[in-house]
């Protein structure tokens, strides 16, 4: 794939270091080693990592990330987070996210890291089209803290494979035409970087506005739930909000609201 518009348009901007791979194993595993050999003294800066192909992708609770050459945007970025303040950490992964739906306006956000199309599927069920994995780092070789945040979004896949056609999509079906990844990477980068970003460092005096905008393209809010919680427990109930800090809240039958910062949502029919 050629990505000439994303690197005309992301020249002087925080994400000018865009590189790509024909494959690789992992993106975000080499976007570890990217920021790990950077010179912080001199660089200190983001990087973007885009492969046609990867062999060892992974989602949530490492997952696999399965995808056709050439048939999905498989892509990494690695952001240093010192100019956002640690408590705006956890947003990142939702920014890249409002950004992914700039890109693609027929998307909605799942709770916490998918992106769908909304009510397309069997009985009216969401279909995953992406998927975001973000990882904290503490420390990369000096670079102090970074946030690498993996995405992969179904582009071009002509027709899904029977065994995902009830639960996934890709957008060239949705849009009824192929999807030219340069486009969209262009498109998602140059929305997170003049956007998103802007709105969760340290000069935005508040965080209300970025949720807001979270709220209005989440499709997990005002729905009935099951969070799928570690150790086996499981929360059911209505998804009223999502807070300031990202986690989301579920209010049960007897009216008690919990907040979940870690889990897994299933949108159930009522």
């Amino acid at each position: 794939m050629q990505f000439e518009r994303a690197k005309a348009a992301l020249a002087g901007t925080r994400f000018a270091d865009f590189r790509t791979v024909e494959e690789t194993g992992s993106t975000n595993a080499d976007m570890v080693e990217i920021l790990r050999t950077q010179d912080p003294a001199e660089d200190r800066r983001p990087a973007v990592l885009v492969a046609d192909h990867q062999s060892a992708g992974r989602g949530r609770r490492d997952r696999t990330w399965d995808a056709p050459p050439g048939s999905s945007l498989l892509m990494s970025i690695g952001l240093p987070v010192g100019d956002i303040d640690r408590s705006r950490w956890p947003l990142v992964n939702a920014a890249v996210a409002l950004a992914a739906v700039d890109a693609a306006p027929d998307l909605r956000i799942k709770w916490p890291n998918d992106l769908v199309e909304v009510g397309s599927g069997p009985g009216g069920a969401d279909l995953k089209v992406g998927g975001i994995l973000a990882e904290l780092h503490e420390d990369l070789g000096g670079m102090g803290a970074c946030m690498i945040v993996g995405i992969g979004l179904n582009l071009n896949w002509g027709q899904m494979p029977p065994e995902l056609a009830d639960t996934a999509t890709s957008l060239d079906i949705i849009l009824g035409g192929d999807v030219v990844a340069d486009v969209i990477v262009t498109d998602l980068l140059v929305s997170l970087d003049s956007k998103w970003l802007g709105m969760l460092g340290r000069s935005a005096a508040s965080i209300e506005p970025f949720v807001d905008a979270y709220r209005s393209r989440s499709t997990t809010i005002g729905r009935h739930v099951r969070v799928e919680l570690d150790g086996d427990r499981e929360l059911v109930g209505t998804a009223v909000d999502v807070d300031d800090s990202g986690a989301l809240v579920v209010e049960g039958e007897d009216g008690t609201r919990s907040t979940v910062t870690v889990g897994d949502v299933v949108h159930l029919r009522v």
